[in-house]
């Protein structure tokens, strides 16, 4: 069996769209499967924890990049395994 690795976009979205955009999401992929996350919410990362740790969704890892573009500011990147 093949796992997928599907990217969601979630920058410009402001909280708790994000998490619920993730949770919509995951129901949508298989067990084992994994999500990347894009997202420029200042509340991103202690949401996104707590999502985990209440949907039992494994976080892999969770970095902060800087954005592309003019005037763009950090953005944060993760990988989960649903």
């Amino acid at each position: 069996m093949t796992l997928a690795t599907r990217l969601l976009d979630a920058r410009g979205l402001r909280c708790p769209q994000p998490t619920l955009k993730i949770a919509v999401v995951a129901t949508q992929l298989r067990p084992g499967d994994e999500l990347e996350v894009i997202a420029d919410c200042a509340s991103f990362e202690t949401d996104l924890r707590d999502f985990c740790r209440r949907s039992g969704r494994l976080l892999l890892w969770l970095r902060e990049e800087a954005a592309e573009g003019p005037g763009a500011g950090r953005v944060r990147r993760c990988l989960l395994r649903i």
